[in-house]
């Protein structure tokens, strides 16, 4: 697999529109967000050349330009963003700066590199089943998944509309905060404080034992806050299942989406894409409706958990990035065992900050905290609050 080196894909300079809590900040954004007069190409050279120039800039665009942020960049992406790799067989894998033999993860690969490497000082994504939260992760630094629904998608390419939101990026959590002041509604609750912290030990069980051991070890200093730690289950089916759920919902999704234009256009895709869009397109309507059905329970299982401001703590993936160039069972067993985390929150539409702490032989490693529908706001305020506790 070739290496990039260059998150970007095209440099695109966009000025601000006026002067706002952004000013003198420059971002990018991944190549799924509409530009005007410019093309997305989607990680994929058929989607760039079947498709037309941007007549305006996507919402989410818009209100960062009027919030006095200059845009400079569109960033590499996986293919269609299906993956959570960031290995692209077409335009190569952007660089990991902190950890340069590893995968950046994906499928906002370019956005969580371009950060990390201070290209930019924050970068728009999309996240459907992981892709802030993983490339954050891996390159060590914050990545934002909201409520579902609660920033504008409209100018953006979709994926699996139930499971689509746009992130930000960045390595800074004050910057974190308020980049959410600028894109999210007002209703995002800003009440700063969490009554407990809940750690699901079906997710820590996915960490690999010596990422887990740093990531305790580094929690442990928030036993200086009165807050409440308990150790709960949530998934009495267990994780596994969840992801089957999370899986079966959005390959539908993805090939109501996409299925028409793959059909007709017969784009090359690399082999592991390839295989996800075939299997896509076997799965029935019914077998969707029946994992939808499975989906509500889950939610309300998971609304009853955090019912009473209570914040859940796990690991944002279950370690170090793996290294460059892996194929076959291991890197789909830990894809697989990825997802069993991510989709956590993707399923039941929360927002989740994925927070850089500690390294596992140089690699970073992160914990995420996913708090109730709407609780953005005081996610991060609260976040902020307690990190110099956490980087003590």
């Amino acid at each position: 697999m070739k290496q990039s080196h260059s998150a970007v894909f095209r440099s695109v300079a966009v000025e601000p529109l006026a002067e706002g809590i952004l000013s003198g900040l420059s971002f990018m954004v991944k190549d799924v967000f509409a530009v005007k007069g410019h093309t997305n190409g989607a990680g994929n050279p058929s989607w760039l050349s079947s498709h037309t120039p941007a007549e305006q800039h996507a919402e989410a665009v818009q209100l960062l330009l009027q919030q006095g942020a200059k845009l400079s960049g569109m960033t590499h992406t996986d293919e269609l963003m299906y993956s959570l790799n960031g290995e692209n067989v077409h335009y190569g894998t952007p660089l990991n700066p902190e950890a340069p033999d590893r995968i950046p993860g994906g499928s906002s690969s370019g956005s969580a590199s371009a950060v990390a490497s201070g290209l930019a000082d924050f970068t728009l994504g999309t996240d459907t089943g992981g892709s802030v939260r993983v490339p954050s992760a891996y390159c060590g630094v914050y990545g934002m998944r909201p409520t579902y629904g609660s920033v504008s998608l409209d100018g953006v390419i979709p994926l699996a509309g139930s499971f689509d939101t746009v992130g930000w990026i960045t390595r800074d959590p004050e910057l974190m905060l308020k980049l959410g002041r600028a894109l999210l509604p007002s209703n995002s609750f800003g009440e700063i404080g969490f009554t407990r912290m809940l750690f699901p030990e079906e997710a820590w069980e996915l960490a690999d034992e010596s990422s887990r051991g740093i990531l305790e070890n580094e929690l442990s200093k928030l036993g200086s806050l009165q807050v409440e730690r308990e150790m709960v289950r949530i998934a009495p089916d267990g994780l596994a299942e969840w992801m089957s759920v999370f899986r079966i919902i959005q390959g539908y999704e993805i090939w109501q989406t996409h299925g028409e234009w793959i059909e007709r256009t017969k784009p090359v895709f690399g082999p592991d894409i390839t295989e996800r869009f075939a299997w896509a397109r076997t799965i029935e309507q019914a077998d969707y409706r029946e994992q939808q059905h499975r989906r509500q329970q889950m939610v309300k299982q998971l609304t009853r958990v955090l019912s009473n401001g209570e914040l859940l703590v796990i690991p944002t993936t279950p370690g170090a990035a793996p290294k460059l160039g892996l194929a076959g069972a291991h890197i789909e067993r830990r894809r697989s065992q990825t997802m069993q985390l991510t989709c956590i929150a993707g399923l039941c539409g929360l927002p989740q900050l994925t927070i850089p702490l500690g390294t596992d032989q140089g690699c970073p490693l992160a914990i995420s905290v996913i708090a109730g529908q709407n609780q953005d706001l005081r996610l991060l305020e609260w976040a902020v609050s307690i990190l110099p506790v956490l980087k003590s």
